[in-house]
């Protein structure tokens, strides 16, 4: 039987910031990542296929750090990935993501 896991409130912290940014700056994300805020802001228990998707996005998405357009971390102008990595659930979602991985079963 899947589990379910649940997001942390830091998480939904973080997708709540990456939705305003999102908002403000008209950048970042994708429509998948604007579902995954939404789930971790409602506070939405995530599936094991759910962790899977968080695990390999933040895994795919890492070197989205390294960028030259605007810049990562800054709320003035802040860069597409990074509006999308807080989306997922920020860096906080990340290291949930590899927690709650690690404890599936495949």
């Amino acid at each position: 039987m899947a589990s379910e896991h649940k997001p942390t409130q830091t998480m939904a912290a973080n997708a709540e910031k990456g939705l305003a940014l999102r908002e403000r700056f008209h950048r970042g994300g994708t429509d998948v990542g604007v579902k995954r805020a939404q789930q971790i802001v409602d506070g939405h228990a995530m599936s094991d296929a759910d962790v899977k998707s968080m695990h390999a996005y933040f895994a795919r998405h890492a070197v989205d750090k390294d960028t030259h357009a605007h810049q990562w971390g800054n709320d003035e102008d802040p860069s597409a990935g990074y509006i999308a990595w807080l989306l997922w659930g920020g860096d906080e979602g990340e290291a949930w993501a590899d927690r709650q991985r690690a404890a599936i079963a495949d």
